[in-house]
């Protein structure tokens, strides 16, 4: 293993070790490392010894193969990372990624839907499945993720024990292996008692088989032994076509935007959303206040009697009452 190869993977191994990071930002630090360490292996440097001119010179190099600002303020996040890594642990008796200041991302205002939307998807996932048995998982997923705003990666991978109990709220392990506690409406317990129902007979007719039981709400025989993302990706789709929603439109990241959105519009406070949707800072969360802006400026805009109306002659006649 070359000594850049190395590196990295001390890096990696720090991150899930110390850090508690995610299987998919370890895998996005070691493309994005490699991608740099190869790089400097065309110019004739490496990891260990590059230098802040470096850094800078291949950020240049990556804007210029036409990379987005997210892809590039990504790439040096990896690098600054590694770095600082470096300079803790006494690999360098510098950091040459401390000075410098990247593209950043571009501020674009998350997607979301509308409460109709939400209202078709859900009842899409009543009525879409080859049978009862999928039809109840598709509204006990569906209804979780909008009633909790949990990301993809936590809804699937949900351990069944955290729901037994018609529990009114369910424990969340997210990024970092941090844990939040989010309430469950009335739909959402409905739908997942139905859910249990059908998943734990299932499970005993597999066990009286030989098998062994799944800790998963929502076991899948494949090599993750739960739902993938993948395939909750692509049926979330085939529920949007069936709602009658532009599958454009509808992400499972949609619906946890949408869990938000509802909520602010609603009246809740931006530290309470804060903590449901397990932000580290409520800077994050405030993007939704914007979303909240731009959706109100468009009703005024589309809606009030003034807004469409011919601006006034400022040249005119003046009243009468002035005469």
């Amino acid at each position: 293993m070359s000594r850049d190869a190395q590196l990295i993977a001390t890096f990696l191994e720090a991150q899930a070790a110390e850090v508690g990071a995610a299987e998919n930002t370890l895998m996005a630090y070691a493309r994005d490392l490699r991608d740099f360490a190869d790089w400097l292996a065309e110019t004739g440097g490496t990891l260990a010894g590059a230098t802040q001119d470096h850094i800078e010179a291949y950020l240049i190099a990556c804007d210029a193969q036409g990379l987005s600002r997210a892809t590039r303020a990504r790439r040096l996040s990896a690098i600054k990372q590694l770095y600082r890594f470096a300079y803790d642990e006494r690999m360098r008796d510098e950091n040459p990624a401390i000075r410098i200041k990247g593209p950043g991302r571009s501020k674009r205002l998350p997607k979301t839907l509308s409460e109709d939307e939400v209202d078709r998807l859900l009842q899409a996932a009543r009525e879409t499945g080859r049978n009862a048995q999928d039809r109840a998982r598709n509204t006990c997923l569906m209804e979780l993720l909008y009633a909790t705003g949990m990301r993809v990666s936590e809804l699937v991978a949900l351990p069944v024990s955290a729901t037994r109990g018609d529990p009114r709220l369910l424990l969340i392990r997210g990024k970092g292996g941090k844990e939040r506690m989010v309430p469950l409406s009335p739909p959402a317990r409905a739908a997942l008692t139905a859910w249990l129902a059908i998943r734990d007979a299932a499970e005993e007719t597999a066990r009286a088989q030989g098998k062994p039981a799944s800790p998963y709400l929502f076991a899948s025989g494949g090599k993750a032994g739960h739902l993938t993302r993948h395939r909750f990706y692509t049926l979330i789709k085939e529920l949007a076509v069936a709602a009658g929603v532009s599958p454009a439109k509808v992400t499972p990241h949609t619906l946890r935007h949408a869990f938000a959105t509802h909520l602010l519009a609603n009246g809740a406070d931006l530290r309470s959303i804060q903590t449901l949707l397990g932000h580290a800072d409520v800077a994050t969360t405030e993007i939704y206040t914007h979303v909240l802006d731009e959706r109100l400026r468009s009703l005024v805009f589309e809606h009030h009697p003034l807004a469409n109306a011919a601006p006034r002659n400022s040249g005119g006649s003046t009243s009468s009452d002035g005469q």
